[in-house]
């Protein structure tokens, strides 16, 4: 008579060992981004951060945010590219915490695979460590977990939240717009993170094209562009707040343009952004062209071009376009705040793309 054997976590598909693994691999890049006011490291059950640093400010309101990059995980399987998703993640928590004047005070992470291979999610980590670096804030803890069953071998997908903190007289937003104030417009790295179920439909599906085609407007595979990662302004945007009166921050991301600038705009004021002031990159023509995608559809789910958006006094423009330039982002002037009319809407685009 034979003997069963018992049943186990590891029969069962989850790796413990691995995990092990895993958590040894990220913990030299968790640690580049560790700010003063983090407390331990990797291993305990929560992160710690030290909140005695607050008692600087008067008023010290905390803002938080949890995002995820989408659909945009696919592309990075399908390369083979971990190290640049975490970009992405960051850049979607980060930017969104930044627009209401918010310094980034920490994260944390949640990966969850298929199969945890440890180098594979060291790899992922090392990015969002690296995007904490660009966003000024700390990697304090994160979670990984292993689905076998619900996910395949090599899928994944990832999450994450973050906090900051900004003196409350000097929140950003809706409140501190006025009639006459101008909208800059910040360039985005290409597609970021949103729509890529619709690039993906496109490309993909329509176009038949693969990750590896090499394609002359991009100058790279048309792999390499949609991994192309999320551009993180948070230090940039805290930089502009200190130079230059600032009343508003918008992060482009899902929606696109208009809608998210609209999010920031009072309800008596309307703002007009104009087309003509910007080209939006190849990346969003072949989108365009490719999927036969009318130019409105288009700008309710790409970014075209821009990224992040700050509403200024006219006053603050000069020095508001300087201070972006010397930090090398490329800004204009796009758009104005008006009188909102009988039929109008939050922000709105006019005119034709520049050629």
């Amino acid at each position: 008579m034979s003997e069963t054997q018992g049943a186990s976590y590891a029969s069962a598909g989850v790796d413990i060992e691995a995990g092990d693994r895993a958590v040894e691999l990220m913990k030299e890049w968790v640690k580049k981004t560790q700010r003063p006011e983090v407390l331990g490291g990797l291993g305990g059950f929560a992160g710690l951060f030290d909140a005695s640093a607050l008692k600087r400010y008067e008023r010290p309101l905390l803002a938080s945010a949890t995002d995820g990059v989408g659909t945009k995980v696919d592309i990075a399987r399908q390369m083979g590219v971990y190290d640049t998703i975490g970009h992405d993640l960051v850049a979607m928590v980060m930017d969104d915490i930044v627009v209401c004047g918010a310094e980034p005070l920490f994260m944390t992470d949640y990966i969850c695979v298929g199969k945890v291979h440890p180098e594979r999610v060291a790899a992922i980590v090392k990015g969002i460590a690296e995007g904490c670096v660009l966003a000024g804030c700390a990697l304090v803890g994160g979670e990984t977990a292993e689905h076998p069953g619900l996910l395949g071998p090599d899928d994944f997908d990832v999450a994450g939240a973050g906090t900051g903190v900004v003196e409350a007289d000097r929140l950003l937003g809706p409140d501190r717009i006025r009639k006459g104030d101008v909208v800059i417009a910040m360039a985005s790295s290409g597609l970021h993170s949103n729509g890529y179920s619709l690039v993906r439909h496109v490309v993909f599906d329509r176009a038949g094209m693969s990750l590896d085609q090499q394609v002359e407007e991009f100058g790279r595979t048309l792999g390499e562009e949609l991994l192309e990662p999320t551009k993180i302004y948070s230090l940039d945007c805290l930089a502009l707040t200190r130079t230059a009166e600032v009343h508003a921050f918008s992060h482009i991301t899902g929606g696109g343009l208009a809608a998210n600038l609209a999010r920031v705009i009072p309800d008596h004021l309307h703002a007009t952004v104009d087309r003509s002031t910007w080209t939006p990159g190849a990346v969003f023509d072949l989108v365009g062209r490719a999927g036969d995608v009318e130019r409105l559809e288009l700008e309710k789910t790409l970014n075209m071009g821009v990224g992040m958006m700050a509403v200024v006094p006219e006053e603050s423009v000069d020095v508001a376009l300087t201070t972006l330039a010397d930090r090398g982002v490329d800004a204009w002037v796009a758009g104005e705040l008006t009188e909102r009319g009988e039929h109008s809407t939050g922000a709105e685009l006019t005119g034709d793309y520049a050629a």
